[in-house]
C-alpha cells in the first residue's frame, strides 16, 4: 500500500522551510525530548538516515528532518534494496529518491541479492539482509564521513524481539532488546541510533497518516514463514486479548529491569577477568555517589528500603526515586518520599489538604460562557470539515466535541484525581504530574479543570490537554476552548 496525498507543514521541501512557523507537534516535541535527554544526537552531528520506505523510517526521517534545522544536524539517505519482493522492492526504492530529492538531502543507495547470498552463506533470510544492511549502512556512513546511523526502530519491534528471543533461549543481555544507541554489529566505530524506541507503532502510522507522509507497506510483514511475523500477527495478538491487555508495557518494564541487570553482570564480569577481587566492586559507605552506581544496584537499594516499610516498591515509584534527589512523591494516605544522594529513602508526612469541593456544571452545546474559581471560560462548537492540527494561542485548546459530550463540570483537584496529559501513554496522578510540572503545592488547589459527565479530566490549567480528547482524522465537531482570569 502507498499513501499519497497533499503534504502539510512536514513533507515536501518548500514546505519543510517554513516549518520553524508551524507548531511543533506534540509527537515531535517527545521526539526531541527523547533525543537530547540520551544524548543521542549532539548538536551539529552528521546522520545517515536508513530509510526502507515503510511507515517506521519515513517518520523518522521527517521527524529528523523538521528538527534538524534548530538542531544543527545534516542529515544523509540511506536505502537499501533487498531485491526479494521485486518491482514492490524498486518501487520502494523511488519512494526514497523521490522524497530525499524533495527534501534536498543526499541519498545513497546499493541493492544485493539477499536470497543467493543467504542461500550461500548458510544464513536464514532474515539474517542475511540484517548482516548485508548493516555492512551497507557502514560503507554509506563512511563515504559521507558520519559516525552515527539512525534506525527507526519502535517499541512494537522491542516486544517482538523479547519473545524472539525467549523462544530461542537468550540470557539477559539477549531478553534486554536493543539499546536506544548501541556500536553497529559490521562496525564498532560506527554507532546506531534508535530516536523512535519509545514510540508504539501505532502512533508513527498516525502521525504518517496526519501529516500526509507517503510510505510503503511490506508484503512480507505478513508472511508466517518468518517467526517475527507469526510472534506480531500471532502470538501477541492472543496475549493481549486472553491474558495481558497491558503486555507491551508489562514486557518493555521487564526488559528495561533485565537489562540494567545484565549490564551490572557485564560489568563485573569483565573486572574479574581483569584480575579485581569480586569483594572490590562492593561501595563503601562513605565514598559512593548514589547516581554513580549501576542502575540496577540504584534499583535494588531503593526497592529493599520501601519493602522494609511496607511500600509495594513498583516500577513507576522506583524510577521517580532513582532519576532525581530531594524531590517528594506521594506513595500512600498523606505520605510522601524521596532519596538523598547516597540513595537513602527519606518518609515526610503531609498535611492532609483541605481540597476545594466546588464545582460548576455547564453545558458546551453551540457557544457559551461561564465564570468559575476567578477564571472566564468561553467556547464555541465548530464542524472539522478537514483534519488539521490546532494553532497554538495562548489560553485556547481545541477537543474533539463528541468525546467530551453534553456536561462539562468545572472543578478543583481532589484527592485521587488521575489525568492522562497528550502524548503520556497511560493517566497518572494529578499530583505527581504537578510536581513533575513544578507547580508549588500552595497553587495547586487553585487551579482548575474541566471534566465529563461522566468524570473523565480533559483539561487541567497549566497542563497538557488530554490525551483521549484530542483532535483526530476522525473528529467531525470541535470544542474551541479559551480560558483568561478574571480582573481582580
Amino acid at each position: 500500500m502507498i499513501w499519497d496525498g497533499p503534504a502539510p507543514c512536514g513533507l515536501l521541501a518548500h514546505r519543510f522551510e517554513k516549518m520553524q512557523a508551524c507548531r511543533v507537534s506534540e509527537f515531535l516535541q517527545r521526539a526531541e525530548t527523547g533525543i537530547q535527554s540520551r544524548r543521542l544526537l549532539p548538536r551539529g552531528q552528521k546522520i545517515l538516515v536508513a530509510v526502507s520506505g515503510g511507515a517506521d523510517s519515513m517518520v523518522l526521517l521527517h521527524v529528523l528532518h523538521s528538527l534538524a534545522s534548530r538542531n544543527r544536524w545534516r542529515i544523509f539517505v540511506a536505502h537499501f534494496n533487498h531485491r526479494l519482493r521485486g518491482r514492490a522492492s524498486d518501487a520502494d526504492e523511488r519512494l526514497v529518491r523521490k522524497t530525499a530529492a524533495a527534501l534536498k538531502l543526499r541519498v545513497v543507495s546499493e541493492s544485493a541479492d539477499v536470497k543467493a547470498f543467504a542461500a550461500k552463506s548458510k544464513l536464514s533470510l532474515e539474517m542475511a539482509a540484517r548482516k548485508l544492511r548493516h555492512e551497507f549502512l557502514v560503507r554509506a556512513a563512511k563515504k559521507h564521513g558520519v559516525r552515527v546511523a539512525a534506525l527507526a526502530h519502535h517499541s512494537g519491534d522491542q516486544v517482538e524481539l523479547f519473545f524472539l528471543r525467549l523462544l530461542r533461549g537468550a540470557g539477559g543481555e539477549g531478553l534486554a532488546g536493543m539499546k536506544w544507541r548501541s556500536p553497529s554489529p559490521a562496525d564498532k566505530t560506527i554507532s546506531i541510533v534508535r530516536p523512535l524506541l519509545g514510540f508504539l507503532k501505532s502512533e508513527l502510522v498516525e502521525f504518517a497518516r496526519e501529516n500526509k507522509i507517503q510510505f510503503r507497506d511490506d508484503a512480507t510483514n505478513f508472511s508466517t514463514g518468518f517467526l517475527r511475523n507469526r510472534i506480531r500477527n500471532e502470538l501477541l495478538p492472543l496475549l493481549r486479548k486472553n491474558y495481558q491487555p497491558g503486555l507491551d508495557k508489562t514486557v518493555l518494564r521487564l526488559m528495561e529491569i533485565i537489562g540494567a541487570e545484565a549490564d551490572f553482570v557485564g560489568v563485573v564480569a569483565q573486572g574479574v577477568a581483569s584480575g579485581l577481587r569480586l569483594d572490590a566492586v562492593r561501595p563503601q559507605a562513605e565514598d559512593y555517589i548514589f547516581d554513580k552506581l549501576p542502575i540496577a544496584i540504584q534499583r535494588r537499594i531503593l526497592q529493599s528500603q520501601l519493602a522494609e516499610v511496607g511500600v509495594a516498591p513498583d516500577f513507576e515509584l522506583i524510577e521517580s526515586l532513582r532519576q532525581a534527589t530531594d524531590t517528594f512523591v506521594s506513595i500512600g494516605a498523606n505520605i510522601s518520599a524521596a532519596r538523598d544522594t547516597k540513595g537513602k529513602v527519606i518518609l515526610r508526612a503531609e498535611q492532609i489538604r483541605q481540597f476545594n469541593e466546588s464545582e460548576r456544571a455547564v453545558e458546551p452545546g453551540g457557544a457559551g460562557h461561564a465564570e468559575f474559581g476567578g477564571r472566564r471560560f468561553r467556547w464555541s462548537m465548530e464542524p472539522m470539515r478537514r483534519f488539521s492540527r490546532p494553532r497554538q494561542m495562548a489560553g485556547v485548546e481545541v477537543f474533539d466535541a463528541d468525546k467530551i459530550g453534553d456536561g462539562i463540570r468545572l472543578r478543583h483537584w481532589r484527592a485521587g484525581d488521575r489525568f492522562q496529559p497528550i502524548g503520556l501513554k497511560s493517566a497518572a496522578k494529578l499530583q505527581d504530574l504537578f510536581v513533575n510540572a513544578g507547580i508549588p503545592a500552595a497553587r495547586r488547589s487553585e487551579l482548575v479543570l474541566a471534566a465529563t459527565a461522566d468524570g473523565g479530566i480533559f483539561w487541567v490549567e497549566g497542563l497538557r490537554i488530554g490525551e483521549r480528547f484530542k483532535l483526530t482524522p476522525q473528529t467531525t465537531q470541535k470544542l474551541v476552548w479559551k480560558c483568561s482570569n478574571l480582573p481582580v
